[in-house]
């Protein structure tokens, strides 16, 4: 079989291993999982990154090969394996994507939207035969998509016609923030306890790098975020940025009583030990480690490493990001974190939905009413409800709003769209 150049090789790739596998059938089964079916929100690489990583500790143990294909659908094979501990492996990304329709629902026709197996000792032909027509169709949509660059001239974004980032950009961008006063892209949003009809306490302030002024400032005609991947490693240098800039600041507001998103490798690395390093006594108890779910569960085993790292120097973890649907799966005692940072939406305030916030609010009770803080509060809605299901802790434009008015407290700028949901 000739191979088209221009076609995406991971589907050229499964088809051939699949032929190669005609002589050695025996205790052979795969497991297709269909993440291209979930909603494009949460199909990003990072997404795939973490799907992959899933099956990557399983993979020399049963003599297996991930493939991922260009439309994001994974395909797993492996050799005599126990289906359960395969299972176990897709149970997992489905808890990982719960916010989603897809990974939703227990009936045996939801979990077949997610996954479909094969028995290739048994069936051999009719997954040689699915192979055969997933690379067909992945031929077809390379070829739609070359016929509508050709038909444009060129491909460009809808929504944002800036020119990507590119890696030589990226070194540039990187020795500019070696030496740069980031204090001008610093913001901070505060969460607060609101009780009843009182005014916002604040409790803490996040702390984190404005990505829309950073870009204004330094790269205006260039999209930061198009290439994820060059994004996730600018991130990542952003984090020690930050570290630095929070050991050297001569700002009593930023000794104490805050939050900072950081990736578990930076965490555990040289600059947060110096960071610490540079702490006043006392403070570290004040100070919380926000964490992404996607950062935790794809490396649990480093995740359980740098939390014990920070919990016994006194920080405080919070697990942030969390979809009102994958809520319901977090465990905040068997985690070992002290704080879970729920998002809110709008279908939340859907008052015909009284049994699903009545299973909200015995799953606050029994993680801890004051370990719950709802974030992305815009409106009093989002408030009402919260109190409503026993959260007292509250973040988002709203509670800024209602600060604003407290002499002693000084406003946040407007907020831009927050960089780790990207980044994670």
């Amino acid at each position: 079989m000739q191979r088209d150049e221009n076609i995406a090789s991971q589907a050229y790739l499964l088809l051939d291993y699949t032929q190669r596998l005609d002589r050695h059938r025996d205790g052979r089964r795969a497991v297709h999982i269909h993440l291209s079916r979930l909603k494009p929100q949460n199909r990003r690489e990072q997404h795939i990154r973490v799907a992959v990583n899933t099956f990557q500790e399983i993979v020399s143990q049963y003599d297996g090969q991930v493939f991922v294909l260009s439309n994001c659908d994974l395909m797993f094979l492996f050799k005599d394996a126990k289906i359960s501990d395969i299972d176990d492996a897709v149970m997992r990304l489905r808890y990982l994507f719960s916010e989603d329709p897809l990974a939703q629902g227990e009936d045996e026709e939801d979990i077949a939207r997610f996954c479909t197996w094969h028995n290739i000792q048994a069936n051999y032909n009719a997954f040689l035969e699915t192979v055969e027509q997933l690379y067909q169709e992945e031929q077809r949509r390379e070829r739609r998509l070359a016929a509508a660059a050709e038909a444009a001239g060129e491909v460009e974004s809808v929504t944002d016609e800036r020119a990507a980032l590119t890696p030589e950009q990226l070194g540039r961008l990187e020795n500019f923030l070696e030496r740069a006063d980031l204090s001008s892209v610093l913001r901070r949003q505060h969460v607060c306890a609101v009780i009843g009809e009182n005014a916002p306490q604040s409790i803490f302030k996040e702390l984190f790098i404005s990505i829309g002024d950073l870009a204004t400032t330094v790269l205006p005609d260039v999209n930061l975020t198009a290439n994820r991947w060059l994004f996730q490693h600018l991130t990542q240098t952003l984090d020690l940025r930050m570290l630095r800039l929070l050991s050297r600041a001569d700002d009593s507001d930023l000794f104490s009583s805050f939050s900072m998103n950081m990736n578990i490798d930076t965490l555990v690395g040289s600059d947060f030990i110096e960071f610490d390093k540079s702490l006043r006594t006392g403070s570290r108890g004040t100070i919380v480690i926000e964490l992404q779910p996607i950062d935790v569960f794809a490396d649990f085993n480093a995740f359980m490493f740098a939390r014990d790292f920070a919990k016994e120097k006194g920080y405080r973890i919070c697990l942030d990001g969390v979809g009102i649907n994958f809520f319901e799966f977090i465990d905040r005692k068997k985690l070992g974190i002290d704080l879970v940072k729920v998002i809110w939406t709008p279908d939340l305030s859907n008052e015909a939905n009284q049994a699903r916030h009545e299973e909200l609010a015995k799953h606050i009770s029994g993680m801890g009413k004051s370990r719950v803080i709802l974030s992305r509060c815009d409106t009093p809605a989002a408030i009402r409800l919260g109190q409503n299901l026993g959260i007292s802790m509250f973040q988002g434009r709203y509670i800024d709003s209602l600060l604003q008015g407290q002499r002693s407290y000084i406003p946040a700028p407007k907020m831009p769209p927050r960089r780790r949901a990207i980044a994670r």
